[in-house]
């Protein structure tokens, strides 16, 4: 037995004077009974003002629901199950009503129709149905579950794109305030709600705030230097050439890239334009690159008035004013200079046992300094975003980067920073770039819920947007400020939402859910990228699961977030676990898709799963349809 429920078996025989096995099963279901209610008003006692305002109900039920969690029911749900009664495990909404329930079954003298529990998960249902409704918008048709997206860049230009995401099942829109700025975020609103007035329907904004999220600084941007790669067979043969774009409208150059579709954007040299004008397809344009290789780029078409499209068949680094030289018909031209382009984005490599310096200045990162023989002289370093942390850091703490790709230990705390150690990364290295997450999941930080950015991104998302979300929330008085916020701002009744990424707030949920759905329309994201960080891949499952009950229990929706179908949306080919992931998210309220070149194809897979999951669940409790699969099997093998 798990000491737990020896615990539990100790109290009952000191409370009723029997032994364990002498107690009835209907004496333990009312020792539980009295017990729920007495930690249940003690939790009421101090949750009084909620728990007299229009959330009463719910949070009286929250309270019933820690109350009755304190116990190890593990026992007691094996007894329940062998005489076939409820194990209460699906009690989460309407706790006081189940529990009654079974005493009664057990008594022999059960609610005949089960008339109170169904009354009771009626009204459990309708309260988070109009919850939901207030928060996130009415549902659609074929589903419960609603969508979230996070609009990227494009959304702000491309009208089409934005009206495609409605048509698809875009229930509500994120915009990510961390990214992009006033003009584009304004663009992207305008253009959501236009996509809804034209398809009949509605589609929230939500706002997201930055909130206290730990980002890495600037890095130093790498040497000014053009990598072209063909691609080629397994056995070196060249089966596409690289493309290079000859550009002579004065723009500066940029190495190939993808867009935000997932479309190739070739290579772009910037050339004279007079020189650019003298080209003709079949023209070769030799040069040497900057490891003194002889490489040629074939002239294939012109593709604008200032461009000419090349090709090359080989791999060449070429540098700002590498020598390049026309050939026609064996004869050369004049020689003429590539200008300037835009260098790559700085990258640090890092590999485990490395040094790692975490400063709190504006200084942009670097990789690490080496002489001759690559010997390091000084470790790279990269600043971290807050330099309120640092007053935090210990000797000993971890730290994770990049959503807990590379992990490292801090050695020690000084003037310069904090002195890390790389403790886990691949192999061949990891890259540590820009603006990626920090965490610290050992380190208590008593940072502001709010930045200066933070409020500054309300006066223009308050008077908008219908829901405004906040990033690790760790405290009620975190909700407390934000809605201080929105109603000095004139919309005292905008929605919240309530990120929940950090141990603290988990610890804190209890009271959040108080708070929170005591004032405003309110729900919770289930925030997994950080919070598998903070508390531990391992622990992740549990902890998810444990949010969802206490949530329902409060009916307060949920958002289901974090590379959801994340290698559809990425690549167009999701994992069989990601299909899994996303059939357990129709439990919650809401699931929120990450942008990406296929999300397209992502709305279409969730709105088929979702759909086909919610004829099987609904929450918890299998709605145990008939499963005419087997059926269809039987008679094929007959």
């Amino acid at each position: 037995m798990r000491p737990e429920a020896v615990a539990y078996r100790f109290r009952m025989e000191a409370s009723t004077g029997a032994s364990g096995d002498e107690i009835g099963l209907s004496e333990r279901l009312r020792h539980i009974r009295r017990e729920v209610e007495r930690a249940r008003s003690a939790l009421l006692e101090r949750w009084q003002e909620p728990a007299r305002g229009p959330a009463h109900a719910s949070v009286a039920n929250l309270a019933a629901y820690i109350a009755l969690r304190r116990n190890d029911l593990s026992e007691l749900q094996l007894d329940l199950a062998a005489r076939g009664l409820s194990s209460l495990g699906r009690s989460e909404a309407h706790v006081l009503e189940t529990i009654d329930a079974v005493i009664e079954a057990v008594r022999g003298a059960p609610d005949a129709d089960g008339a109170r529990v169904r009354a009771a998960m009626e009204r459990a249902a309708a309260l988070l149905r109009a919850r939901t409704d207030a928060l996130l918008g009415p549902a659609p048709d074929s589903r419960w579950t609603r969508f979230l997206v996070t609009l990227p860049s494009r959304a702000a230009e491309d009208r089409d794109y934005v009206r495609e995401l409605v048509r698809r099942g875009m229930d509500c829109a994120r915009v990510n305030l961390a990214h992009d700025a006033e003009p584009a975020w304004e663009a992207m609103i305008e253009n959501v709600r236009r996509a809804a007035r034209d398809a009949g329907c509605e589609c929230r904004i939500v706002a997201d705030l930055c909130g206290p999220k730990l980002r890495l600084g600037a890095i130093a941007p790498g040497p000014a230097i053009l990598r072209v790669k063909p691609e080629r067979d397994p056995v070196g043969r060249v089966v596409r050439p690289a493309v290079v774009l000859l550009d002579g409208s004065g723009r500066r150059g940029e190495p190939a890239s993808r867009d935000e579709r997932g479309e190739e954007r070739p290579a772009r040299l910037a050339v004279p334009r007079p020189w650019l004008a003298s080209l003709e397809p079949g023209d070769e344009i030799h040069f040497r690159d900057t490891r003194d290789r002889r490489r040629a780029l074939v002239v294939r078409a012109r593709t604008g008035a200032n461009e000419v499209r090349c090709e090359c068949e080989d791999g060449a680094w070429i540098a700002v004013g590498t020598a390049l030289r026309r050939r026609r018909a064996g004869r050369s031209g004049p020689v003429v200079r590539t200008g300037d382009f835009v260098p790559p984005p700085g990258v640090i490599r890092v590999r485990t046992g490395d040094a790692l310096l975490l400063t709190s200045g504006d200084r942009p990162g670097e990789p690490a300094r080496r002489d001759d023989r690559g010997r390091i002289l000084a470790p790279a370093h990269v600043s971290c975003s807050e330099a309120a942390v640092f007053p935090f850091l210990r000797a000993g703490q971890h730290v994770w980067i990049d959503d807990g790709r590379i992990e490292a230990r801090i050695d020690a705390v000084d003037a310069e920073g904090a002195h890390l150690r790389v403790t886990q990364a691949r192999a061949g290295g990891d890259p540590i770039r820009a603006a990626r997450g920090v965490n610290f999941p050992e380190t208590q930080l008593d940072l502001p819920a709010l930045s200066e950015r933070d409020l500054g991104d309300l006066d223009f998302a308050v008077p908008r947007a219908d829901v405004i979300g906040l990033s690790f929330v760790q405290r009620p008085s975190d909700v407390d400020q934000l809605a201080a916020e929105i109603a000095a701002r004139g919309r005292p009744g905008l929605g919240i939402i309530a990120k929940i990424e950090t141990q603290l707030g988990i610890h804190n949920l209890p009271d959040i859910l108080v708070r929170g759905m005591a004032g405003q329309p309110f729900g919770v994201m289930i925030a997994r990228g950080d919070l598998a960080v903070e508390i531990g891949y391992e622990r992740l499952a549990e902890m998810q699961e444990e949010m969802l009950w206490l949530c329902e229990a409060a009916h307060v929706p949920v958002i289901w977030a974090t590379q959801v179908l994340e290698t559809l949306v990425k690549q167009r080919l999701p994992s069989r676990a990601e299909i899994t992931d996303a059939a357990m998210a129709e439990r919650a309220e809401c699931i929120m898709l990450n942008k990406g070149p296929y999300v397209f194809d992502a709305l279409a897979m969730l709105e088929n799963v979702v759909a086909r999951m919610e004829r099987h669940q609904k929450k918890k409790t299998a709605q145990l349809r008939a499963l005419g699969w087997w059926e269809r099997v039987q008679s094929l093998g007959a």
